[in-house]
Order: structure tokens, then sequence, then C-alpha cells
């Protein structure tokens, strides 16, 4: 404890890193709030519905990202997700279409380029979204919510439009905050912006689980802390693969200019072992939402309940294929062993025992190939693990955090974040946030 408190004084006492932390809590502070301001014209006392329809599925996952204001018809109701599909499509577009491959190879002056096609592209989806979204809240909230259309003799259409537009400017400003947090304060910008939702509803899972064991005959406090000690041991298994790693041996060639010598070090490719994060598990359920179409008619109804149980065998099981599935997409698509091999190769690097060029870039490939199948596995298990805990009798919103999405953001999130406070601090001759050894984030070698 003494130590903890030794280092926390230490963080306050340099200057830069204290406005940068003061900075980034005043940003989130700004979002938090505005998640609780509700598009003008509606009444907020009539959003019960509203909230209880985005607890699960894909909606769920939106409104968790968006920390409740997806099912507050809040002004920040779309969020960042907008802003992260258009990044995963410029994303995907700089691994197949040349134009884009060749902006990704211009260094800053191509990162500027594409930053700005994304948030062109990010409105285009919020104009997609948007209405969508509105068509939604018509659907699921009574008509009488509607101030606006009601009192103020608005038409729908004319309604739709202006909360278009304001949902466009709260996504845009969210935005706008996230890339402040990451100029100006501590961490990623956006990935804060998404875990503060997720942490958002962390006590109000804990309240929910507390009061059920000892409403009920559940087992009471006893059985609360084995959950949360079988929690801790999952949290320690996610920061495991996150932070897990093969590291490939690089020696670099001999050079001597004048009368020193360059290069004749050896340096290690950190290639992960879960490098497709969460986006096999979002991609996942996305796609176990189609079945759901099945259900209109009576020759496929079952099927579509069968796949809509997330407490099932069957749902969980091709769940857990998808992701398997997507994760090895996901990873082909985001790391490039030629890139790989033609940048070592330009840098006068070489893999001891293995030829440049074309032996490289296969062996690249066997090594990511064998260790993208454990890392997906568990990935895999640990999307399941909410379901599995649901089976058990843990509460639905405590479940959502013992693995899934938002655990594994959680753990991202936090260890980049952390990473970056120990630079400062051992950057200043302080001793960093562990007593032995330095904090590794996912960007450590």
């Amino acid at each position: 404890m003494k130590r903890f408190i030794e280092t926390i004084k230490n963080i306050f006492k340099i200057e830069e890193l204290r406005k940068r932390i003061v900075y980034t809590f005043l940003l989130i502070l700004v979002y938090r709030l505005g998640c609780f301001v509700v598009l003008p014209g509606i009444d907020a006392s009539m959003l019960a519905n509203l909230q209880q329809t985005t607890s699960e599925g894909l909606v769920g996952l939106l409104n968790m990202f968006s920390g409740g204001a997806f099912g507050n018809a809040s002004i920040f109701a779309l969020g960042v997700m907008p802003y992260i599909s258009a990044s995963i499509v410029i994303q995907l577009l700089g691994v197949f279409v040349p134009y884009f491959r060749k902006l990704q190879m211009e260094g800053e002056s191509g990162r500027k380029k594409m930053n700005q096609m994304t948030r062109w592209l990010t409105i285009v989806i919020i104009c997609i979204q948007g209405p969508a979204y509105m068509a939604a809240v018509h659907n699921q909230i009574p008509g009488a919510a509607f101030v606006a259309v009601n009192q103020l003799g608005w038409s729908n259409f004319m309604f739709n439009i202006v909360s278009t537009i304001i949902l466009m400017a709260g996504s845009m400003f969210v935005m706008w905050l996230g890339e402040r947090i990451t100029d100006r304060g501590i961490g990623n910008g956006i990935s804060l912006i998404i875990m503060i939702g997720i942490v958002a509803r962390f006590p109000y899972a804990i309240v929910a689980e507390f009061g059920e064991k000892f409403s009920t005959n559940n087992g009471g406090f006893l059985l609360l802390i084995v959950e949360i000690i079988i929690w801790f041991f999952i949290v320690a298994a996610a920061i495991a693969l996150v932070q897990a790693v093969r590291r490939v041996p690089v020696q670099y060639a001999k050079r001597v200019v004048g009368n020193r010598q360059y290069g004749g070090v050896r340096q290690y490719i950190p290639l992960k072992i879960n490098a497709a994060g969460v986006m096999p598990i979002i991609f996942a359920q996305a796609l176990m939402l189609f079945p759901l179409l099945f259900s209109r008619w009576d020759a496929t109804r079952g099927l579509a309940a069968t796949m809509s149980n997330y407490t099932g065998f069957w749902y969980n099981f091709v769940f857990g294929l998808l992701v398997v599935i997507f994760t090895y997409f996901y990873t082909a698509v985001t790391v490039n062993p030629t890139m790989m091999a033609e940048d070592m190769k330009r840098n006068g690097g070489f893999i001891p025992g293995v030829k440049p060029g074309k032996k490289t870039v296969e062996y690249l490939d066997a090594i990511m190939s064998r260790v993208t199948l454990p890392g997906s596995i568990a990935l895999a298990i640990i999307s399941i693990l909410p379901a599995i805990a649901m089976v058990f009798g843990i509460n639905n919103s405590f479940a959502s955090f013992y693995g899934g999405t938002s655990l594994l953001i959680l753990v991202g999130v936090v260890l980049d974040t952390l990473q970056q406070v120990e630079s400062y601090l051992l950057m200043r001759h302080y001793d960093g946030l562990m007593k032995t050894g330095r904090l590794s984030g996912r960007s450590g070698m």
C-alpha cells in the first residue's frame, strides 16, 4: 500500500503527466454528461421499453459501446461506432486496394489522407445509421413520447431529419473528444471512450448480482465471493491472452559509416497470439443475428429459436466456431508478412537461418498460422464465457463481464493506458508501476 501511494505521488509530481490526466478526466466527464442528454423533442420518461430492448444481441453491444446512450435516445446515441466502422473499412481497403496500400506506405502524409477519408466515410455511415436508429426509436417507444410531433406539429419526416443531424453532430463531437484525448491527454481517446461506457455499467452489474444473491436463496455472500474469485482468474487469463507474443529474432547487418558502426544488433518482431483483438467477436455477434430472419416462416422457426437461445449449446458452438474463423480472417487481413519481409530487407535485417524474400514471407506466415490457432481457440472460449456464467445462475449484467467484448476491451485499454503512464515515470527516473519488471501493453515488445 505504501508503494502504491508513493507511485500516485510520483505521477502527480510530473507536471505534464498531471495535466494530461486532468485533461482526460474532464473530457470524459463531458462525454458521460452528454450520454444522458435526450434528443430534443422526445419525452425522456417514456424510454423504458427502448432501454429494455437494447440489452441483448448486437444492439446490446452498441448500447454498451455508447455507455448506455443508445438506449437513452441520447444525442450521443451512435457514439464512436460509425467512426470505428469507417476505420475498419479503410483498413480493409488498405489490404485489397492498391491506392490505399500506397497511402499506408507514404508515412505521415498518407496517414493524414486516410484519416480524412475515414472522417468523410464516418459521415456517410451516420447518414445510414441515423435514420435506421430513429426508425427503431419510433417502433419501440409510444407515439406520445414524441413531443415535437404531437405538440409542435412537426411531421415524422422532419423530426427524423433534424434528429439525424443532431446524431451526426453528437458522433462527430465524440470523435473530436477522442482525438483531443489522444493528442493532449493520456491513452487512446477512442478506446478510452468505449472503455468508460463499459465501466459505467459495472457498478450496476455488481449491485444487481449482490441483490440477487441476497434476495433469494442463491448461496448468499459465500457464492458471491466465489464468483468474484473466478472472475479474477478469468481477467488474469484475458491479460495473458492480450499480452502473449511469439518473438521472432531479427539480425541487422553491420554498416560502417566513417568511424562509426551501425547495425549489427539483434531485435525481435513480436507476433501477437491474438492479433485480431476483439474484432472476431464483434463480427461473429453480428452474423449470429441473421438466423432471426428465419423466424417469419413456420418451417424454419425452430432453427431461429435454437440460434437465438444465448445460453444454448448450438448457439454457443456456432458462435465459438465463427470466432475462430474470423480470427484467422482478420489476422490474415491485418498482419502482412510480405510487407514485414520487405521492411526487414530494406533496413538490412534478416531472420537467422532464413533466406530473405519469399522464404522469409513463408516463414512468418507459417508462424502466424501456428500461433493463431491457440489464440483463436482461447478467444472463442472467452467469447462464450458469459453464456456459461448465465447457465450457472449469474445475473445477465454481471455475466457480460466474465468474457466477450467487454472484458477484452477493458483489459487492452487499461494495459495501454498504464503503459503510457509508466513510460512517463521511467523518463523522469521514477520507479515504474510494478515492483519488478516493466508493464507491457498490447504494443509492447
